[in-house]
């Protein structure tokens, strides 16, 4: 597979992977499967252990990202944002094929493909290698939608939404009080908590920063979606 190293954001369905290198993590991104999911591959570099976040489809493409050679990273835990069934096919046989354990809320644990190793909360953390991921539960996509935060030490934060935030709004939510309690979380834990050179990396499309959305909260309240 073929991965560029100047990371911008953007990946093209059945594409080249691209990838972010910081001092002590690498994050690599790949579109895969026919909704053009994103999956992140985050490899501590002091350690070369990795985690993936949404095993979401391409078994195949995932096994190539991680590589096949001696130096490939041991891929140690997969974690699911949230139930909906385009961002776990590939969660078996990717957890399966490295002997990885797999992580997901509670609320959505019960429709996933495989029964979670690890069940994660609000405030939990998770490990890859020496690098440290803080869990943010964000209730409205699903129940038990959560986030992944890297605070790096050398410079910004970077957020892992799952489908709970995009480039132009939350995500897409049942009905209005469902609509309100992501937009309120996404308010309260994200934009009230986090900076504005915030990167995020949302489960389908291209990433953005919480600067350039932040004035649009009100808009997206207004608007109901």
């Amino acid at each position: 597979m073929n991965i560029v190293e100047t990371y911008t954001g953007h990946v093209e369905p059945g594409g080249d992977a691209t990838r972010r290198t910081l001092d002590a993590l690498t994050i690599t991104k790949l579109s895969v499967g026919p909704m053009d999911n994103n999956a992140y591959l985050l490899v501590c570099r002091a350690e070369n252990e990795a985690l993936l976040i949404d095993a979401a489809n391409d078994p195949e493409r995932i096994s190539d990202l991680i590589g096949h050679g001696p130096d490939r990273p041991a891929l140690r835990t997969v974690v699911t944002t949230h139930q909906h069934q385009d961002h776990w096919q590939a969660l078996g046989a990717v957890a399966g094929a490295n002997g990885s354990n797999t992580a997901a809320h509670p609320l959505d644990a019960e429709p996933l493909p495989i029964p979670p190793d690890f069940l994660v909360e609000h405030g939990d953390t998770l490990k890859v290698g020496q690098v440290v991921l803080e869990v943010i539960h964000l209730r409205g996509h699903t129940p038990g939608s959560i986030a992944l935060l890297y605070r790096d030490p050398a410079g910004h934060p970077h957020l892992f939404t799952g489908d709970s935030l995009f480039p132009g709004g939350v995500g897409k939510t049942g009905s209005p009080s469902d609509f309100t309690s992501l937009l309120d979380d996404v308010s309260s834990r994200i934009f009230d908590e986090l900076p504005d050179e915030t990167w995020f990396y949302p489960g389908h499309g291209d990433d953005s920063t919480l600067g350039e959305q932040r004035g649009h909260l009100a808009e997206w309240r207004e608007r109901g979606w």
